[in-house]
C-alpha cells in the first residue's frame, strides 16, 4: 500500500513538473510552427491573384510551390547536425530569421526563374526547423508523453489555416494597389516579416535542454533527467552505435517512404485547398479565405483527438495507417459529389481530421531510433520524406494543366496514401516501438 502510494506521489509530482514544461515549450514551438507553416501555404493563397498578375500558369506554380522541397531535402541532415553541436536555441534564430526575411523577398519576384529561386533559398534557410524541433522534444520529454505534446505542436497546422486563410483572403483583397503593390506582394511581407521578429523571442524563452532551464529548480531538472534516463533500455543497440547506425539502418529508410507518403498527404491538401474551395463557385477571394479556415478547424479537432487516443491507448501504428489511408481518400472523394457545396465542404473536413492527424507519424521515429542516433534519423527521414512536398504540388500541377482538373492527381495521391498505411502496418512492427513500459 505504501509503495502504491509512494509511487502515486511520484507520478504526481512529474505531472507536475511536465505541466511547468509544458507551459514553457508548447506555445513558443507551436506559435513558431504557425508562422512556419503559414509561410509554407500561403503561396497557395497568393496564386489565385499572383498566376494572373505575372503570367505564370499550373505547372510554373506547382514547380515553384515544390521546388521549397528539393533544398529543403539537401541541406535538412546537416542543420540537424550542426542543433547537437550548436543547440536548439541558436538553430531556431538562425533558420527563423533568414526564412521569414526570404518569405517577404517573395514580393520582387517578376519571371518564373525568380520565383524558382526564392523558393530554393527558402528551402535551404528553412531545413532543419521541423526535425529540429521533433529532435528538440526528446530531449524533454520521454516516448510516452510525445504523442501528446507532438500533436499540440502539430495542431500548428490547423491554426495556421484558421487564421492564416481569412487573413491572406484579407490582405489579397484589401491590400491590392496600396503603395503602388499588388495584393499577392503585401501577403508575403506582412506574413514573412513576423517570423524574422519571432526567431529572436524563441532564442530568449526557450532553454537548450533541462539542464540548462533556470525556470526549474535543481530538484525538478534532476527529476526531468532521471525520467529520460528511465526510458532508455539496455536493449537500444541504436543509441549506442550512434548516428552511423540510423543512417546504414534499412528500417530508416522504410520510415522516410512512410513519412513521404504523409507529406504527400498533407501538401496536396493545404496546396491546393484554395483552388478547390474557389471551384465551389466562391466568390471573391476573402471569401475563399474564410471558406478554408472551417476545414483547418475541424483539422485541429482530429488532431487534438486522435493524438490524445494514440497515448492514451499506447499505439501509434494504427492510428497513423487509418488517418493516412482516409485522408486522401476523403480529399478524393470530393471529385464524385461534381462539385455540390455542403458535400464537398464536409468530405474537406474530413480530410483535415485525418491528413493532418497522419503526422502522428513523427511520435514513431525518435522511440524506434534511441536517443543518440535520433538527429541523424530524425534529418534522413524527414529530409526524404518531404520529397513528398515537391512531388504532390509539381504532379498535381502538371496533371491539371494536362487533364483540365484535379481529379486525376488527387486519385493518384490516394493511391500514395494507402501505400504509406500499408506499409505503417506491415514494415514497421509492433514490438519495435516502446511507449511507456507497454509496446504499441
Amino acid at each position: 500500500m505504501a509503495i502504491a502510494e509512494s509511487a502515486a506521489e511520484e507520478s504526481a509530482v512529474e505531472s507536475a513538473v511536465y505541466g511547468k514544461i509544458d507551459r514553457r515549450i508548447v506555445p513558443v514551438i507551436m506559435i513558431a510552427y504557425v508562422l512556419a507553416f503559414l509561410d509554407r501555404i500561403n503561396v497557395g493563397y497568393a496564386q489565385l491573384q499572383m498566376k494572373q498578375s505575372l503570367g505564370f500558369s499550373d505547372a510554373v506554380y506547382g514547380l515553384g510551390a515544390g521546388i521549397f522541397f528539393l533544398s529543403y531535402f539537401l541541406c535538412e541532415l546537416p542543420s540537424n547536425l550542426w542543433m547537437q553541436k550548436i543547440g536548439a536555441r541558436l538553430t531556431f534564430l538562425r533558420i527563423m530569421v533568414l526564412w521569414g526575411l526570404t518569405s517577404a523577398a517573395t514580393m520582387f519576384v517578376v519571371e518564373p526563374w525568380q520565383f524558382y529561386g526564392v523558393r530554393l533559398l527558402l528551402g535551404v534557410f528553412e531545413a532543419g526547423f521541423f526535425p529540429g524541433v521533433i529532435l528538440y522534444l526528446t530531449w524533454w520529454y520521454p516516448s510516452h508523453r510525445r504523442g501528446r505534446v507532438t500533436g499540440l505542436f502539430l495542431f500548428g497546422i490547423p491554426i495556421t489555416g484558421m487564421i492564416g486563410g481569412p487573413l491572406s483572403g484579407a490582405i489579397l483583397t484589401h491590400m491590392d494597389g496600396i503603395h503602388g503593390l499588388a495584393g499577392w506582394q503585401w501577403l508575403f511581407v506582412l506574413e514573412g516579416l513576423p517570423t524574422a521578429l519571432f526567431g529572436v523571442l524563441v532564442y530568449v524563452l526557450l532553454a537548450d535542454r533541462p539542464g540548462h532551464a533556470k525556470w526549474l529548480d535543481a530538484g525538478e531538472r534532476q527529476l526531468v533527467q532521471r525520467v529520460l534516463d528511465a526510458d532508455q533500455t539496455p536493449g537500444d543497440s541504436h543509441d549506442r552505435a550512434g548516428a552511423l547506425t540510423a543512417l546504414a539502418d534499412p528500417r530508416t529508410y522504410v520510415m522516410a517512404g512512410i513519412y513521404f507518403c504523409c507529406a504527400c498527404s498533407v501538401y496536396t491538401f493545404t496546396f491546393w485547398l484554395p483552388t478547390l474551395i474557389k471551384g465551389l463557385n466562391v466568390g471573391s477571394l476573402a471569401s475563399v479565405g474564410l471558406w478554408s479556415a472551417l476545414p483547418y478547424a475541424a483539422g485541429g479537432i482530429g488532431i487534438l483527438l486522435i493524438s490524445a487516443s494514440s497515448d492514451r491507448m499506447r499505439e501509434r501504428r494504427w492510428h497513423v495507417a487509418l488517418t493516412l489511408l482516409l485522408g486522401t481518400s476523403c480529399l478524393y472523394a470530393t471529385t464524385l459529389v461534381a462539385g455540390a457545396f455542403w458535400p464537398t465542404i464536409l468530405l474537406l473536413c474530413l480530410s483535415a481530421v485525418f491528413s493532418f492527424s497522419s503526422v502522428l507519424f513523427w511520435t514513431i521515429p525518435p522511440t524506434y531510433l534511441g536517443r543518440e542516433s535520433a538527429a541523424a534519423g530524425i534529418a534522413v527521414i524527414s529530409s526524404i520524406g518531404i520529397l513528398g512536398g515537391f512531388v504532390s504540388p509539381s504532379l498535381m500541377g502538371w496533371m491539371k494543366g494536362v487533364t483540365g482538373s484535379l481529379d486525376a492527381g488527387l486519385l493518384l495521391m490516394a493511391g500514395i496514401a494507402a501505400l504509406g498505411a500499408l506499409a505503417t502496418l506491415l514494415l514497421v512492427p509492433a514490438t519495435a516501438l516502446r511507449v511507456g513500459r507497454t509496446t504499441s
